[in-house]
C-alpha cells in the first residue's frame, strides 16, 4: 500500500435495503458491482417474516442479479412478537438466513410490525442466543416524548443494556450507530456485540439537513447528530477495532417521496461508498485500517470467510465521476452527494 494506491479484499455491506420489484432490479446492480455480500433488510411490504418469505425474496434478488456480477445476498427475518422460534431455527440451520432484524415498532420505514413488548419476543431471542444467531438492532426508542436526537442513547439505557444483561450470549449488532453513546456501549462489551457504521454518518452531521434550508436527501433514520458524534464514529471506524464494520444502510426512495410534505428517511450510497470511504480514511490518516472496516471485521463477526477477490483503488489528479441519479421505473433516486470532490478511483 502507498499513500496513492491501496489493495484490499473485496468489501461486504452488512446493512442494505434493496426493496423489491422494479426498484430491486434498478438498484441491485449498484451494490453487486462493488460488494461481494450484503445483509439484506427484511422491511418490505409485507415484511419478510418466515423461512419461506426469505427463500422467495432471495430468489427474486438472485433473478435480478446481472450475470457478470458475483454477489451473495445474506437474508434476514423481521422479528415480531409472534415470530416462531422453530421456523427461525430451521431457517438458520438450513442456511436460508444469516440473522434476524429487530425494529422497535414505528422506528423507521415499514417498521409498524416491529416489537413493542420485548418480553413477548423473548422465546425467539432465547433460541437465537442458544444457536448463536445474530440479532441486527435498529437502536432507537419511539416514545413521542423522547427527542429524536436522544432516541439512540435512551434505547441503549432502556432496552439494549438490560437485554445484554439478561442474555449475554446473544450476538448483537447495533446497526447504523450515530452517537458517541453507541460507540461507548460497543467498546464496553468485549464479546458478542458489534456495530455497523454508515458511509453518510461518517461525512455529515445534522447541519447537513437543516442549514441553508431543508435538504431532504440528507434525511435518514437514525437522523444525523451533532458534530461530536460524527467525530466519535470516525474514530471508531478508522481505529481497526474489530467490533466496528461497514453497513451502508443504503436506502433508495424516489425523489418524489423524498421531496414531499412528509419525506421518506433514507440515503442512497451503494454506488459511491467504497471511494468515499477511501477519502474519509485518508483524511483520518488511516488508509491502512480501511480493509479491516470494509472487508475483514464483518465476516469475522458473522463467522464467514473473507472474500478471496481483491480490489485496488488509486488516487488521481482528477475527481471521480459518480451518477447523481439512478433511473428506476418508479422514478429517479438521488445518490448521496458528500459535498466535496473525491479523487479515489478503481484501478483499471
Amino acid at each position: 500500500m502507498s499513500s496513492n494506491r491501496i489493495t484490499i479484499h473485496r468489501p461486504d455491506d452488512w446493512h442494505l435495503h434493496l426493496r423489491d420489484g422494479d426498484m430491486l432490479r434498478a438498484v441491485l446492480p449498484e451494490t453487486s458491482a462493488h460488494f461481494a455480500r450484503a445483509i439484506i433488510m427484511p422491511n418490505l411490504v409485507p415484511p419478510v417474516l418466515t423461512k419461506a418469505d426469505a427463500l422467495a425474496y432471495r430468489n427474486r434478488i438472485v433473478a435480478a442479479l446481472p450475470a457478470e456480477h458475483d454477489f451473495s445476498p445474506l437474508m434476514t427475518l423481521y422479528l415480531t412478537e409472534g415470530t416462531d422460534p422453530d421456523d427461525v431455527e430451521a431457517a438458520y440451520k438450513e442456511g436460508v438466513i444469516s440473522a434476524l432484524k429487530l425494529y422497535p415498532a414505528g422506528a423507521t420505514t415499514n417498521s409498524a410490525s416491529g416489537v413493542r413488548d420485548f418480553d413477548r419476543a423473548m422465546p425467539v431471542l432465547e433460541r437465537m442466543a442458544a444457536l448463536g444467531i445474530p440479532l441486527c438492532v435498529h437502536g432507537e426508542v419511539t416514545d413521542p416524548d423522547i427527542d429524536i436526537f436522544d432516541r439512540e442513547a435512551v434505547f441503549i439505557d432502556r432496552i439494549l443494556a438490560p437485554l445484554r444483561k439478561r442474555l449475554p450470549e446473544l450476538r448483537l449488532i447495533m446497526e447504523h450507530i450515530t452517537t458517541q453513546d453507541g460507540v461507548e456501549f460497543v467498546k464496553s462489551n468485549d464479546t458478542n456485540v458489534g456495530a455497523t457504521i454508515t458511509t453518510h454518518h461518517l461525512i455529515i452531521n445534522r447541519n447537513a439537513i437543516l442549514v441553508g434550508g431543508i435538504h431532504p436527501h440528507m434525511y435518514c433514520l437514525p437522523v444525523a447528530k451533532r458534530e461530536k458524534h460524527r467525530l466519535a464514529l470516525r474514530e471508531a471506524a478508522t481505529s481497526g477495532d474489530a467490533r466496528f464494520f461497514l453497513g451502508t444502510d443504503s436506502a433508495p426512495h424516489t425523489d418524489d417521496r423524498k421531496e414531499s410534505a412528509c419525506g421518506c428517511a433514507g440515503i442512497f450510497t451503494a454506488n459511491n461508498t467504497v471511494q468515499l470511504l477511501a477519502h474519509v480514511f485518508e483524511e483520518e490518516s488511516a488508509l491502512d485500517k480501511l480493509e479491516a472496516f470494509a472487508s475483514l471485521n464483518g465476516p469475522a463477526f458473522y463467522g464467514l470467510p473473507v472474500n478471496d477477490a481483491k480490489i485496488t483503488l488509486e488516487k488521481r489528479d482528477v475527481p471521480a465521476s459518480f451518477a447523481d441519479k439512478i433511473n428506476t421505473k418508479d422514478g429517479l433516486v438521488t445518490v448521496f452527494n458528500p459535498g466535496f470532490d473525491v479523487y479515489w478511483h478503481y484501478a483499471e
